[in-house]
């Protein structure tokens, strides 16, 4: 391998595959939840939307489901 690699004259490509990765949705999440995304986010240095979308994925990945019950 060389010691030294010239970038300069590289000319950037966007992913073509970008768009079929990723699906746009609006979700409506309450002020106190996404303003605990966004601390804990600005904490890890990353945008709070990727935040969510990585909780989200673990959610998926590890079948979590929510215990919820309803009172009555």
């Amino acid at each position: 391998m060389r010691a030294h690699y010239d970038f300069e004259k590289m000319k950037g490509e966007k992913n073509p595959y970008v768009k079929s990765l990723k699906q746009p949705i609006t979700m409506r999440l309450d002020k106190a939840t996404v303003a605990y995304f966004k601390t804990l986010a600005t904490d890890l240095g990353m945008p709070y939307q990727n935040l969510i979308n990585l909780y989200l994925r673990d959610c998926a990945a590890h079948k979590k489901r929510l215990n919820l019950t309803w009172a009555s």
